[in-house]
């Protein structure tokens, strides 16, 4: 009988196991991963900000600096407006809530069928809930130190890149073979077009949720409408589960004006949940990220499954990201028949005339040429003039 021999090149082995070591070592990575993609959105953010300064007489120093200082003003004023009013809410929530589970069980207790709740409610331990939420927090404290961390890791990174970008692109072309600059200069012009809409979308949903907020509160006669506004806007940021979280202090705001009231804001505020996360949100950043509706709500699901609210918060530009770079690299997906062939020319000329541009140049100054002639590209493959006349000729 004859036996089965199986042979397994030693370039196969080696790449498996380099393919091995690259996923652990990511693993690894992933705190530092993070604080570069961090670093990147607030690069994103901030760089055409810097640079509409810069054609209007400021120096780039100077106008970093006036950017973050305007952004640490907001960030602080936003703070104070919202931080105290939260905290006397929740201090008077912790003393007041064995009174208040009191007053509800009475209100509850004449009601056929409401023994089972009203046992589940004396259960609950609320004599010393407000040592007990202090201790939670001093727990939690260990975390919020290096979650503050990393924040500042990737601030610190986000200005050095904005403060010399051209030596940073320079490191980043001196690794990437010169055939590739063009392309790549592509691909982070698309990148910054991703990052740009990223945030555009998360100040529309921010802003919608924080003006229904307050109208909401306003209309209801509540106290602190207006940081509980800013508090909603804030947390949503958080993919799905930000707007609930939002919602618990802007039910309990109600609750003075009784439980009728209370459960009427409740429902306002999951209907708008579900206003949002269904339609608002798929056609907001799929509009802006050039993302279908479908894959916008697949890559939040993917990206909080797999890592958090991090990764909930990074999904839809990684996502978006992802679909430039196959749509760049002119990858054929499965059911294509061809890649564009006329684009491939395009990327050719470019290419060909940045080779013959750059020949003498060092990979800072060679930046400079693929940024332009990706912008040349870019236009061109959007009906603009032709690549060739708007090449510089020799």
């Amino acid at each position: 009988m004859p036996s089965l021999r199986i042979e397994i090149a030693p370039r196969t082995m080696l790449l498996a196991i380099g393919v091995v070591a690259a996923v652990w070592l990511l693993g690894r990575l992933t705190a530092v991963l993070a604080v570069i993609a961090v670093a990147l959105v607030v690069v994103g953010t901030a760089a055409p900000v810097v640079a509409w300064l810069g054609r209007h007489g400021f120096r780039r120093g100077r106008a970093l600096v006036l950017v973050f200082a305007v952004a640490a003003l907001v960030f602080v004023a936003a703070v104070l407006l919202m931080i105290p009013p939260l905290l006397a809410q929740s201090l008077d929530l912790l003393a007041n809530a064995p009174r208040e589970r009191d007053q509800l069980v009475h209100a509850i207790s004449g009601y056929a069928g409401s023994d089972t709740l009203v046992r589940a409610l004396d259960s609950l331990p609320l004599h010393d809930i407000d040592t007990r939420a202090a201790k939670s927090l001093v727990g939690y404290s260990s975390q919020v130190l290096g979650f503050i961390g990393y924040g500042i890791s990737s601030l610190f990174l986000a200005v050095y890149l904005l403060a010399d970008p051209a030596r940073a692109k320079g490191i980043l072309y001196a690794a990437v073979p010169r055939h590739h600059h063009v392309k790549l200069s592509k691909v982070l012009l698309e990148l910054e077009v991703i990052v740009g809409g990223y945030v555009r979308g998360q100040l529309i949903t921010s802003a919608a949720i924080a003006l229904f907020v307050f109208v909401v509160l306003t209309l209801c006669g509540a106290r602190n409408a207006l940081a509980l506004a800013l508090f909603a806007g804030l947390t949503d940021i958080i993919p799905f589960v930000g707007g609930y979280i939002a919602s618990t202090p802007v039910v309990l705001a109600v609750t003075p004006d009784g439980l009728v009231v209370a459960i009427v804001v409740a429902v306002l505020m999951v209907m708008y949940q579900e206003f949002e996360s269904r339609i608002l949100v798929p056609r907001v950043y799929g509009k802006t990220l050039r993302l279908a509706p479908a894959l916008v709500v697949v890559a939040l699901l993917v990206g909080g499954t797999v890592g958090g609210i991090l990764g909930a918060l990074l999904a839809l530009p990684i996502a978006a990201g992802l679909q430039m770079l196959i749509r760049e690299l002119r990858v054929a997906l499965p059911g294509e028949v061809t890649a564009d062939e006329p684009a491939r020319q395009l990327d050719e000329q470019a290419t060909e005339a940045y080779e013959r541009l750059t020949a003498d140049m060092s990979a800072a100054d060679a930046a400079a040429v693929a940024d332009d002639l990706a912008s040349m590209l870019k236009r061109a493959e959007q009906g603009g003039p032709p690549l060739s006349q708007q090449l510089p000729h020799q």
